[in-house]
């Protein structure tokens, strides 16, 4: 089965993106015969704003976090044991509370966040879930004391702000996820990390003899964006290495070189970087190399 693989990825991803904002505990253990929470997140107040980077992630991260990933939609047991693992919680929060003498506070109790890629309305209705304002479409919140909401994320806008939890969803919406992760500018901070995740993903699941539709739907529109960013990656480390080696040579023909001119040198394409390392034979100072330079 593939569940455990995307279960692994969903952590992983998870915590990758959560890490900078607090704590983060994957597979948490509570006591009982509750199984281990996927994700217990604790934030870091200090910086908290700049979650929204992460987008609504973001806000879910706001406050201490019981996040709940299912790669298949859950079921009404399963989205009962994610609230028990948070009753749980809750209790031995109190206790912890009382044992120290002290007040437990609203605000250090966690929310529970069920991700399912799609849920039925039948399935909403049972567990009494609404709308509340100021949210986006495809969170359900169940009463309020309860401190739970199912996030269907087959619901959810295709606006930037819902990326990072589509990228968890499955079919068409992942995929669409995957495009707009690959679109985004090379030095965000969580493209790269997530890029690499969403391929070892791939590598894991192509070693699976056992493929549903949605996971060889994922392979095949992972294959070209991996197969790019792996010729892209070797041209940029070839690139690098042919960038050291002319530096080398000029500060042995030439002496040093100041920032300025190696910023200039480290903007030139690979067919100018071999020009420049057959022309800087004729060098004989600075001035050679600033001349050249100015002629490309």
């Amino acid at each position: 089965m593939t569940r455990f693989i995307h279960d692994k990825f969903a952590k992983d991803y998870l915590e990758e993106l959560l890490k900078d904002y607090g704590e983060v505990k994957p597979s948490e253990k509570v006591s009982g015969e509750i199984k281990e929470i996927d994700v217990f997140f604790t934030p870091d107040k200090q910086q908290s704003s700049n979650l929204q980077i992460l987008g609504l992630l973001g806000r879910f991260a706001e406050n201490p976090a019981l996040i709940e990933p299912f790669r298949n939609p859950a079921s009404t047991d399963e989205i009962c044991d994610c609230i028990l693992k948070l009753l749980e919680v809750k209790a031995l929060l109190r206790r912890e509370s009382k044992a120290n003498k002290t007040k437990l506070q609203d605000s250090e109790i966690p929310k529970l966040w069920v991700l399912t890629p799609t849920v039925s309305e039948t399935r909403l209705s049972s567990f009494g879930t609404m709308q509340k304002d100021g949210w986006l479409s495809g969170v359900h919140f169940l009463p309020e004391a309860l401190r739970t909401a199912i996030v269907a994320i087959h619901q959810l806008p295709q606006i930037p702000e819902t990326l990072w939890l589509r990228l968890l969803g499955r079919g068409s919406v992942q995929s669409q996820a995957i495009i707009e992760l690959q679109a985004l500018p090379l030095n965000h901070p969580y493209q790269k990390a997530t890029l690499e995740l969403v391929y070892n993903l791939r590598e894991n699941l192509r070693v699976n003899q056992e493929l549903e539709a949605d996971d060889r739907e994922l392979i095949m529109r992972l294959e070209p964006l991996y197969q790019r960013d792996r010729e892209q990656a070797k041209q940029e480390g070839r690139q690098e290495g042919e960038q050291d080696l002319i530096l080398r040579q000029l500060n042995r023909r030439i002496g040093e070189i100041n920032e300025s001119l190696i910023e200039q040198i480290k903007g030139l394409s690979i067919e100018q970087l071999e020009n420049l390392g057959e022309g800087l034979l004729d060098f004989s100072n600075v001035a050679d190399l600033e001349t050249w330079l100015n002629q490309q």
